[in-house]
């Protein structure tokens, strides 16, 4: 456990320092502050906590859930615009916004620390620090971030990580950095190479690291990201495929998921550097001392999805001690080729897990829009609207897949049951089956599977895999150019991963047939269909085990992902739903934490808290008018996320046992789809600190079990 630092006042430490100094000792030891030489230069803004603050942008509780004020100027908002509209955007994001479904009872700005309701809009005053991780070349610029609140202790000092998830830019991750921020700590954030803003490659602008927009010659090495063609590239490119996008997770040739881990390691670095120069001892010149450092500062890496995958991939190669515990939810993490585990739940090994994200995406991107039509599936989310607005297409999806051996039955309806059995065969819970029509119909398979597939590969934009591009599109699919006020504001609106409704970026299919047209209204050059493009999807699927060259990048840039389940003895605690569709259990953190077991043996130090009736998106839930059936099924995971990181930070200030492993048994809401019934503490139990035998997850060999 770290010891932190009784810090005496300047003008005593400037006295101390002379002394030592005379008697032949240094200052502390340790050496100046020096801001880390990968660290740009340091723009640094003050919040007061009342016209405007770290945790809201001025909005407070009441403003996160009401309606953003629009710019003064729409197609040139300011960079503080900018920010309050990515700070709403990204927490409204990532939870329910609704009062049923917990926010300002369960979780919200206004709940302390120890969830007590303060009656006020939970503004929080400090200091903002941005800068560039850049590694030289001005074409890696990743943002880092510090919030350091005004509340931060000296005595007590702690750091907590908010990596980015998803591909969001640098706020992605404010609804996880909001519990360090109640804690009084300073919270370290990344987009890790990412972020929601694209390079616009017909008027070649780009965007700079306060979301504002410039020409890429005026930009410079000061972009957030340039797509990297030269200008005959850039020229030649735009004539063959105009009004085309890229964005920085597919298209910045870096395959940035392999430094998730370093980015997020850089962002606790670059907040002691932070701390230090506003709290460190001053020497007798005056200068800042490295008095706050890792062996005297709490350091917990968190964030949710990706971004807990990007703590979990920090923890593993921390060779530096800089991390002292982890507190994720619903990571994705890659693991070994060969990772040596097995998955059972209840009485069955899991015949299909540990699979890598590219892998699982691909695999749902093909079967996912043949088997939402299936009848088994009447009555969840958004399946008959998915029947009645999909059926043409995805009843075409089914026939060709029948058609290339891929399905086996001869009618739509059978196809679709085969099609969701092959599903579940791969991986996914049956508990998660609810879910597959909303997914499909939000295109999140397609989106991962594309981006995904060009990061791992480190395709430029103009190699089109698989014939895929970026665009907006007309309502009946024709490219189209992106709107100037859309794209001003995507800094704040995008989250990374087209397609997007509003901002209006579509998938485009750039080998349809009768040419360029959003890729769900498109056809199959193999087939004649509109079958949702499946030419696309089985040349996405066949990267993983081709042998062309855009095959064996993949295949390489895959390898430099995967996780070793070393997590160096840290206590961690993951949690994830049973429900999640996108990130199944079977394939993140059922095999990783058997992976940590088996690899660390009696050393591992990591508790996984699997909770019933939980699911990817909290967000999801909290739109009751658009996917009735969210809110009566599914607990919010958010609680549990804080739930987690409380539990590391009594362990590492207090000694407190961290949670055995276990499912935690909740009960949904229930009640009409649309309007269930409003949520309480008895919905959401904590987990046990002695769980009843049917409830413990536990190891048998390297099996992970998992009660039924």
């Amino acid at each position: 456990m770290k010891h932190p630092l009784r810090l005496v006042g300047a003008s005593t430490a400037a006295a101390l320092a002379v002394l030592a100094a005379g008697c032949g000792g240094g200052s502390n030891g340790d050496g100046l502050n020096a801001k880390p030489s990968y660290v740009g230069d340091v723009g640094i803004t003050e919040y007061d906590g009342t016209t405007d603050d770290l945790l809201t942008a001025g909005l407070g509780q009441s403003g996160l859930a009401g309606v953003l004020p629009d710019p003064a100027d729409p197609a040139s908002p300011t960079p503080a615009e900018l920010r309050r509209a990515a700070i709403y955007n990204n927490y409204r994001a990532m939870l329910d916004m609704t009062a049923a479904g917990g926010y300002g009872s369960l979780y919200g700005p206004r709940l302390d620390a120890q969830g007590n309701d303060t009656g006020g809009e939970g503004r929080i005053a400090g200091s903002e620090f941005i800068a560039y991780s850049d590694d030289g070349t001005g074409r890696e610029n990743v943002t880092l971030m510090v919030q350091l609140p005004a509340s931060f202790d000296p005595e007590h000092p702690c750091i907590v990580t908010a990596t980015s998830s998803g591909s969001r830019g640098i706020y992605g991750a404010i609804s996880t950095g909001e519990w360090g921020l109640k804690r009084g700590c300073a919270v370290a954030y990344t987009d890790k190479g990412t972020g929601g803003a694209p390079h616009d490659l017909a008027a070649d602008t780009v965007p700079l690291i306060d979301g504002t927009r410039a020409s890429a010659a005026d930009a410079g090495d000061d972009a957030a990201f340039n797509a990297g063609l030269s200008d005959a590239e850039l020229a030649a490119f735009n004539t063959a495929t105009p009004n085309r996008l890229a964005f920085k997770h597919a298209h910045s040739q870096r395959n940035p998921e392999k430094d998730w881990g370093r980015y997020t390691l850089q962002a606790v670095e670059f907040a002691l550097y932070v701390i230090n120069e506003r709290h460190g001892e001053v020497d007798e010149r005056g200068r800042r001392e490295r008095s706050f450092k890792a062996s005297n500062t709490l350091v917990i890496a968190s964030s949710i999805s990706n971004g807990g995958g990007a703590a979990i991939a920090a923890a593993e190669q921390d060779t530096r001690g800089l991390i002292d515990g982890v507190a994720v939810a619903e990571p994705a993490v890659e693991l070994p080729t060969t990772p040596g585990v097995q998955v059972q739940r209840g009485a069955a090994v899991v015949p299909t897990a540990g699979k890598p994200l590219i892998d699982f995406t691909t695999y749902a991107n093909l079967f996912q829009p043949c088997a939402a039509l299936s009848t088994q599936l009447a009555g969840t989310p958004f399946q008959a609207a998915y029947a009645a607005g999909f059926g043409f297409v995805a009843g075409n999806r089914c026939a060709s897949l029948r058609a290339k051996g891929l399905l086996s039955a001869d009618t739509t309806v059978a196809q679709a049951d085969e099609a969701l059995q092959k599903l579940r065969d791969y991986g996914w819970e049956a508990d998660s089956d609810a879910l597959q029509a909303s997914h499909i119909a939000f295109e999140i398979a397609p989106a991962v599977s594309i981006t995904f597939a060009n990061a791992l590969a480190r395709a430029s934009v103009k190699d089109h895999l698989c014939g895929y591009s970026y665009a907006a599109a007309t309502g009946a699919g024709a490219v189209t150019a992106m709107d100037t006020t859309q794209l001003a504001q995507m800094f704040a609106t995008g989250n990374g991963v087209p397609p997007q409704a509003a901002p209006n970026v579509q998938l485009i299919n750039n080998l349809n047939p009768a040419g360029p047209v959003r890729d769900l209204l498109s056809f199959s050059p193999s087939t004649s269909a509109m079958d949702w493009n499946v030419d696309g999807a089985l040349c996405l699927r066949n990267l993983l085990a081709g042998t062309d060259a855009a095959a064996r990048a993949l295949q390489a840039g895959l390898d430099e992902t995967r996780r070793n389940g070393n997590l160096r003895g840290k206590p961690a605690v993951i949690v994830h739903g049973r429900n999640d569709a996108l990130l199944p259990v079977n394939h993140t953190s059922r095999p990783y934490y058997a992976l940590n077991k088996t690899v660390e043996g009696n050393a591992s130090r990591l508790s996984y808290l699997e909770v019933e009736n939980a699911q990817h998106f909290d967000g999801f839930i909290g739109l009751p008018a658009v996917l009735p059936g969210y809110d009566t099924r599914y607990v919010p995971l958010h609680v549990y996320l804080n739930r987690a990181l409380d539990a590391v930070y009594a362990h590492l200030r207090d000694g407190t046992a961290l949670p055995p492993s276990q499912v935690v048994r909740t009960t949904p809401r229930g009640g009409t789809p649309g309007a269930a019934p409003a949520i309480t503490a008895a919905n959401v139990p904590p987990p046990s600190a002695a769980p009843a035998a049917g409830d413990r997850i536990t190891m048998s060999g390297t099996t992970v079990q998992v009660p039924d």
